[in-house]
């Protein structure tokens, strides 16, 4: 059992929990995910990490209410526990296995959108604790649902943040403050790393190929199962099939195909268009999991 020590309500049906779970925390890096339960006969949950203390071994996490199963865990407070907390899973930041003085030398901006901003944070921190000051910016709907803004000013070079609704500092989308940024501020970036809603994703890649900063972004959104046996994650990047979970969850934004992502994400939601993708996409429907073929 891995002891929940906080929960915490960060907005309108966003959570923050801090897990027990030292074997976890000792190996994690920015870019990974962890898979939870709540107990016995409860959904797998993929969810990327937050935060890790090595020392006291505590892993963080962040997540949204969308179904059954995060309600169940909105519900658990502190003291209780998770059935199981597997993890660290996924690969880990391209950054993080490059060369550190080829990374100091790059310029990056970080855009994270929503529930996205949980993820960024841990890369934007090690950023921080290399001596490395990343530019970010934070996009949400409105005011109440910006997250993180005191822990991301505290690791930031330059904090921008922008709600929606206008309801907080700007008003606007984040495509709005990168090409601010960029053609009005003549800022220059290297590397930019999104990550958020796909359809924030897809449009922040859409600008930055036209500016032509190369763009990572994490396609945690669309993993179900986690492990590569359900095929949920399938996706196009530069026509080669790969898999969030086993191959990512970060990729090269201006190679994939959000428009057939985002068609295929709505079509597995159904039991009637799960069994179409299976049928369309043969041994290619999965991937990673040793058993059906799809991963040769």
């Amino acid at each position: 059992m891995y002891r929940i020590l906080k929960a915490e309500k960060l907005a309108d049906k966003i959570y923050l929990m801090d897990v027990e779970a030292p074997r976890v925390a000792k190996r994690c890096q920015p870019g990974e995910f962890v898979i939870v339960k709540t107990d016995e006969v409860g959904e797998r949950i993929p969810l990327t990490i937050c935060d890790f203390d090595r020392e006291k071994g505590i892993v963080t996490i962040v997540f949204q209410i969308v179904g059954a199963s995060t309600l169940k865990m909105s519900l658990l407070k502190e003291g209780d526990a998770f059935q199981d907390f597997v993890g660290p899973l996924g690969q880990p930041s391209e950054f993080v296995k490059d060369d550190l003085e080829d990374v100091k030398k790059r310029k990056y901006l970080f855009v994270a959108g929503g529930v996205g901003t949980a993820p960024v944070y841990p890369q934007v921190k090690w950023m921080h604790e290399h001596g490395i000051a990343a530019d970010v910016i934070i996009g949400a709907k409105n005011k109440d649902l910006v997250l993180l803004e005191d822990e991301m000013k505290a690791v930031a070079g330059n904090l921008y943040v922008t709600t929606d609704d206008g309801s907080y500092v700007r008003k606007g989308m984040v495509t709005d403050v990168v090409k601010d940024l960029v053609e009005n501020q003549g800022k220059k970036y290297d590397v930019c790393v999104a990550i958020g809603p796909m359809i924030m994703m897809k449009f922040v890649c859409k600008l930055t190929k036209e500016l032509n900063i190369p763009t990572i972004v994490s396609m945690n959104p669309i993993m179900v199962d986690g492990t590569g046996m359900c095929g949920a994650c399938r996706l196009n990047v530069g026509g080669q099939i790969k898999f969030a979970c086993v191959d990512g969850p970060e990729f090269d934004g201006h190679l994939i195909n959000f428009d057939e992502a985002m068609k295929r994400q709505q079509m597995y939601k159904t039991e009637e268009g799960r069994a179409m993708l299976k049928a369309q996409e043969g041994l290619t429907h999965h991937g990673g999991c040793g058993h059906c073929g799809g991963d040769n």
